[in-house]
């Protein structure tokens, strides 16, 4: 997953596995396999590295396991920005 900024501010994430294609008109137009379109502040230089470091990441986290030197995140290690819109999901006691 990449994280990505709509024209109104507001981020999401999008599967770097789903883009077919990337295109730089005056705004950044991603291209979903089925069609769908999003127009993004990042420049198409931004998205390509940002689906390059995400695919780099996978394939270091697969030798590390390879080589049995993996340790899976913390929660603390998933702790994102402050302005991150994904909600921890309420734990037994709070519901």
């Amino acid at each position: 997953m990449i994280r990505l900024t709509r024209l109104n501010g507001e981020h999401f994430v999008l599967n770097a596995e789903l883009i077919q294609r990337v295109e730089g008109h005056p705004d950044t137009v991603v291209t979903l396999r089925d069609d769908t379109k999003y127009v993004v502040t990042e420049t198409v230089d931004q998205v390509v590295r940002s689906v390059r470091d995400y695919r780099a990441g996978i394939q270091a986290v697969a030798f590390q396991m390879d080589r049995g030197e993996y340790r899976p995140p913390t929660t603390t290690d998933l702790q994102g920005p402050e302005d991150a819109s994904v909600v921890p999901f309420p734990s037994r006691e709070e519901r």
